[in-house]
């Protein structure tokens, strides 16, 4: 195997690897964002903090929540079904992901009880960062 031949396995490797951790992280926002979401709009007879249905924030907190995770499982079934996508769409859907993501880590932070689900938002756009650079 020529050094060319070896440095492009290397990359084909590389992009698969951070194509399968952002699907990951993506998976994984889109779980704590759909379960945080329930929490947040959950009534006093389902066993969820009081405070999440008295949160006057708590409707948007969870229409972002599920914004969220509905561009998170967008995503991932993007980067699950092809490797031959179109570049430039690929490339929206992850600065879209990004910017989602951030978004709704931002409005996660204001909330407690909510920082696991804004962590997975945070390292779900850092991988989608991390496949953006891996696309050159």
């Amino acid at each position: 195997m020529s050094r060319q031949e070896a440095v492009s396995r290397q990359d084909l490797v590389r992009f698969l690897e951070d194509r399968f951790a952002c699907a990951q992280a993506c998976t994984e926002c889109a779980r704590l964002c759909a379960l945080q979401a329930s929490l947040t709009s959950a009534g006093p007879d389902t066993g969820a903090e009081p405070d999440a249905v008295d949160d006057p924030g708590a409707e948007e907190l969870r229409r972002r929540a599920m914004s969220c995770a509905t561009v998170c499982d967008e995503v991932c079934r993007t980067l699950s079904e092809d490797v031959s996508q179109d570049e430039c769409e690929l490339r929206f859907q992850l600065e879209r992901c990004m910017s989602v993501t951030l978004d709704c880590a931002q409005l996660l932070d204001r909330h407690p009880g909510a920082e696991t689900c804004a962590e997975a938002c945070r390292r779900c756009a850092r991988t989608c960062a991390d496949f953006l650079s891996t696309l050159g």
